[in-house]
């Protein structure tokens, strides 16, 4: 079976998709990285959490002759949810979690880590949101495919927050939707891995264990807490974050 781990950008997705496929591996899994070598899927599950990218027929058809010969393994992406990816989920080959964070911490975060990025001289996906207003469209975009997921009832969604916050009530759900025994040490050793204050960052891909809650606050002024206001409020309703 396919493990979809999907998220919002700079929503601590780094830290869910390594949390759910060391859980798998533990259950007795190959690691992915070994699925994607052993069935040359090189160019489809890229990085180095395999990022799938978008959830197209062509692509999940390319990954699904690991899935029929019985491996389990975890990919990731940042895309939305589609026909295909519902038709996957339907007929039991793949089971997805996804992960989202209040918007303007995650939008916070990308215009961060872009500008981090430039002044090293390597640019990446966010060094273009050097403005408050292409930031917003940035994760805007994010905000409608948060919608895609989280209107999927067969869908785990969980937010940064409470995993950051509620970590033991955010991985007994996880858990329990992979069908895993909470119980068994060498679960419980991956749980305790992966707890907030344990993890490091490194060059698994682990990141955003650490991430602040409320930053956007402090960074930003009146004015343009109002403007993301008025750009995000209907999401922050629906997401159950303070306006």
């Amino acid at each position: 079976m396919i493990i979809l781990a999907v998220g919002m950008p700079r929503a601590g997705s780094g830290w869910h998709y390594n949390l759910i496929h060391d859980l798998v591996v533990a259950s007795g899994s190959k690691p992915s990285r070994e699925i994607r070598h052993e069935f040359h899927l090189e160019k489809v599950l890229t990085e180095v959490n395999c990022n799938i990218g978008a959830l197209t027929l062509r692509r999940m058809l390319t990954v699904l002759p690991a899935s029929m010969a019985g491996n389990r393994f975890v990919i990731k992406a940042h895309s939305g949810a589609t026909a295909v990816s519902d038709l996957f989920i339907q007929t039991g080959r793949m089971q997805a979690m996804y992960i989202y964070r209040d918007p303007r911490d995650a939008m916070l975060s990308a215009m961060d880590f872009g500008k981090r990025t430039l002044e090293k001289g390597r640019p990446n996906a966010f060094s273009h949101l050097t403005d408050l207003d292409s930031a917003i469209d940035f994760m805007l975009k994010y905000c409608k495919i948060w919608e895609t997921w989280t209107s999927r009832k067969a869908v785990l969604s969980a937010r940064y927050e409470d995993l950051l916050l509620e970590y033991d009530q955010e991985t007994g759900k996880l858990v329990k939707f992979l069908q895993l025994d909470i119980k068994k040490p060498v679960i419980k050793q991956v749980v305790e891995k992966y707890r907030p204050g344990q993890a490091r960052e490194g060059r698994d891909g682990l990141h955003f264990f650490k991430g602040q809650v409320g930053r956007f606050r402090e960074r930003f002024n009146e004015k343009e807490q109002k403007k993301m206001v008025s750009k995000f409020g209907a999401y922050l309703d629906r997401m159950g974050y303070e306006k």
